[in-house]
């Protein structure tokens, strides 16, 4: 049970003990207990899979229209960004090894309600990344029955609720998340296995795809560079942050790696570097190929350049199976670590018991997995992508600022820990990754902060209607009062 390090100052604001938390994480199995099973290589391949995926293979129909060929810079600020709060990651994710990312972080830094906050924007960045992964995969499914097959599924039935009423359901993306979910009831460890053979195969088609695309690169299609300057420059900051979630990905699996000092910051800066350089590659041979103006609202894009590149349909079918593959290993991420999220949560009392427990036979969050599933296919099944992206981008905001927020913290409060990883140049780091995210959240639309709010509200409902009384923070302080009288 853990405890907080000293007598907090108001009871919404009592912190995990650290090193009780460590101890938690290095216990016995048992139905409340996470297995060390992943090494260096499978948890890269976590953060590229979470990462490398929707986000380059659709996300350019949406930025490339507001930043023109720009959008490259869109790209390299965005991974800036993702390198600094990579190294503030790197050191407390390799400092407090266990599940629950940003919101174990915080519980240790911040306090009960910041931590249980954080807790609930991360639920709806991996349910909505989820769900927004799912609807991407669905499109270029649909694109590959086409083009093998010569059928379409319906757009009543691969599209979800549309205004104008044409769309039903998107059962492709519902039919995505379930294979998801049968994989993972399977454990993490056979789940990891299958995300890193995913991963390889990706990351060979999309270098086929520059391969082919740079040999219809036209210098013309690069002018205007940035038709509307600096503004469409930071307007697509939001929709590629979103693409930048393999950060935070790696840091969920904190409990079930092996030799988490070392590992984890290994994993964190390799991702970060394989997916910034893809990235500004793929985007610089598809802007080279396809002017600007051609972007907007095309479905399967990768595959439209290269059709119209080579003028047969092999390396466009090559391209589509790509992305079906490549597509399923992000959506099995989020998947997975929206799962340890609930479980982190559900063994702080935060959310009810059911959440905290783990199956003997397979070692994973069952009863997790079906209810994160659940909720993704939902969002899946009737919300269109483009009102997904904002979403996930202000949820991974909030993780990064609080990682770096809490590397500062606990420099000051806790500088007895063994770091696996210590921070170059002191506090400068974590303070540019805060501004850095702060700058980005105020590129968010204000009708996408609204929702978040009322997302929060809930949260606050939930909290102390429940959360608040049956934390474990709460637990220790009756034991406490009952001891002492």
């Amino acid at each position: 049970m853990s405890r907080a390090t000293h007598p907090p100052s108001h009871p919404l604001l009592r912190k995990k003990n650290i090193d009780e938390m460590l101890a938690a994480s290095r216990g016995a199995h048992g139905s409340e207990h996470l297995v060390r099973t992943m090494g260096t290589f499978q948890l890269m391949m976590f953060g590229v899979g979470a990462t490398i995926g929707t986000g380059i293979f659709f996300v350019l129909a949406v930025t490339v229209p507001k930043a023109g060929p720009a959008v490259m810079v869109t790209f390299l600020l965005v991974g800036v960004i993702a390198a600094l709060t990579a190294l503030c990651y790197a050191e407390i994710a390799s400092t407090i090894p266990v599940s629950g990312s940003a919101y174990s972080y915080s519980f240790a830094s911040l306090g009960e309600l910041p931590a249980y906050l954080v807790g609930w924007c991360l639920i709806l960045e991996y349910g909505v990344a989820g769900a927004a992964t799912s609807v991407g995969w669905a499109e270029y499914f649909n694109a590959l029955l086409d083009d093998v097959f010569g059928v379409r599924i319906p757009e009543s039935l691969s599209s979800g609720l549309l205004a104008d009423g044409s769309g039903i359901i998107n059962l492709p993306a519902v039919v995505l998340v379930g294979l998801c979910c049968l994989l993972l009831l399977r454990g993490a460890k056979e789940s990891a296995r299958a995300n890193a053979i995913m991963v390889v195969i990706k990351l060979c088609v999309l270098a086929l795809f520059v391969v082919l695309a740079l040999t219809g690169f036209k210098s013309g299609n690069l002018v205007p560079f940035a038709p509307e300057g600096i503004s469409g420059i930071s307007a697509a900051i939001p929709a590629i942050f979103f693409t930048f979630l393999g950060i935070d990905a790696v840091s969920t699996a904190g409990e079930e790696v092996k030799n988490p000092g070392r590992t984890i910051p290994r994993a964190v800066f390799g991702a970060v570097l394989i997916v910034t350089v893809f990235y500004l590659v793929v985007a610089f041979a598809a802007v080279g190929a396809q002017e600007t103006a051609k972007f907007e609202g095309q479905d399967a894009g990768l595959e439209a350049i290269l059709n119209d590149v080579t003028g047969v349909a092999l390396p466009g079918i090559i391209i589509a199976a790509g992305a079906v593959i490549s597509i399923f290993s992000v959506t099995l991420i989020t998947v997975y670590g929206q799962t340890r999220i609930l479980f982190a949560m559900g063994r702080d009392g935060m959310l009810p018991p059911m959440f905290k427990e783990v199956n003997k036979n397979t070692l994973s969050p069952n009863k997790n997995v079906l209810f994160t599933s659940a909720f993704i296919a939902v969002l899946a099944a009737v919300v269109p992508i483009d009102k997904l992206f904002d979403l996930v981008s202000i949820g991974t905001l909030a993780a990064f600022t609080v990682v770096s927020a809490t590397v500062i913290i606990l420099r000051r409060t806790r500088p007895d820990l063994e770091r696996g990883f210590r921070l170059p140049f002191g506090p400068v780091i974590p303070i540019l990754s805060i501004i850095s995210c702060l700058y980005a959240a105020s590129t968010i639309a204000k009708v996408t902060w609204i929702s978040v709010g009322l997302w929060l509200i809930l949260a606050l409902a939930v909290y102390f209607l429940y959360s608040h009384k049956h934390s474990i923070l709460h637990d220790a302080e009756v034991a406490d009062e009952d001891g002492g009288l």
